[in-house]
């Protein structure tokens, strides 16, 4: 089993379709193992996006994430990382898939509303960010047998 880091971004929470997103990936047949509200610090936004900190956007992209909560999550399963950016979809709005998440509900890509590890290195690193190990739940999923 594979775990992948999801966070959704403010804009997600102030047009309320969370439920949205996550009915999504629950469709799919991934198990939440952890998922909680919070306000990322500057701190935690510049280490979440370390390898962008020599970038033009790197501004613009802590301060989004840092101007309203957002809802971090781990999400499990066989393939994870692959599967969730499959339904993510491209970094780039313009490039993202009408069906995906990020091509169905993000218009700017600045302010897309969804982040996910991209490398199971990066899940790794971005659930050590986030989530103490007892915070992760593990459960066995009866329904696990039909996905």
């Amino acid at each position: 089993m594979e775990r992948c880091f999801v966070m959704l971004k403010p804009g997600v929470i102030n047009r309320r379709i969370v439920g949205e997103i996550l009915s999504r990936l629950e469709k799919k047949g991934l198990s939440l193992v952890a998922m909680k509200m919070m306000v990322i610090s500057d701190e935690l936004a510049a280490n979440h996006y370390a390898e962008h900190k020599e970038k033009s956007f790197f501004t613009d992209l802590t301060s989004y994430i840092t101007s309203g909560p957002v809802i971090a999550m781990v999400w499990q399963g066989d393939n994870c990382v692959q599967l969730v950016r499959k339904l993510v979809g491209a970094t780039k709005v313009e490039e993202a898939q009408p069906g995906t998440i990020r091509g169905d509900y993000s218009l700017h890509t600045p302010h897309n509303i969804i982040h996910a590890s991209d490398s199971d290195e990066s899940a790794k690193r971005e659930i050590g960010l986030f989530f103490k190990e007892e915070e992760l739940i593990n459960w066995h999923d009866d329904n696990a047998k039909w996905f």
